[in-house]
């Protein structure tokens, strides 16, 4: 056991704890942010997924001593009022069937919409394509991008 010293959400935390957990189980756990889902536990399926330090990382795969001194967030924190353009658009395209990947979704295409706001539907697929949506929604996440990086273009 360690004292590690992490920021999540913009907020500073320490917690005493094995420095190979891996960063999921400090999340849902420790900091009771139960957000972020587990879904394969090997880094394949998408549902852990927050940033770090800007960039979707698959947290049931991250250990927490690689993290020190990177800002974590999760889906609870990428906005106050679940006013984030991407956020906006799952619910303006009724995304969600069951929910349980979509955090891991929208977490994944808010850092692609960064690195990309006029994407193609390839680039969207491709951008995507490593998150497991278990109900099919794919073409609805699809739609959703798209709004999302209309309305940061306007933005």
């Amino acid at each position: 056991m360690k004292r590690i010293k992490i920021s999540v959400n913009g907020s500073k935390r320490e917690i005493n704890i094995d420095v190979d957990t891996p960063l999921l189980w400090v999340l849902r756990d420790e900091l009771k942010l139960t957000g972020t889902k587990y879904g394969c536990g090997r880094g394949l399926c998408g549902a852990c997924t927050v940033h770090i330090n800007g960039e979707e990382t698959r947290s049931c795969i991250t250990a927490v001593e690689n993290i020190q001194g990177k800002e974590i967030t999760t889906i609870e924190g990428l906005s106050k009022n679940s006013d984030h353009p991407v956020q906006k658009a799952w619910i303006a395209e009724d995304v969600p069937q069951c929910g349980y990947c979509q955090s891991g979704q929208i977490m994944t295409a808010a850092a692609f919409l960064t690195r990309n706001n006029n994407p193609s539907k390839g680039d969207i697929d491709n951008a995507l394509k490593m998150n497991i949506c278990r109900c099919g929604t794919y073409q609805r996440i699809r739609k959703a991008v798209i709004r999302a990086a209309e309305e940061t273009k306007d933005g």
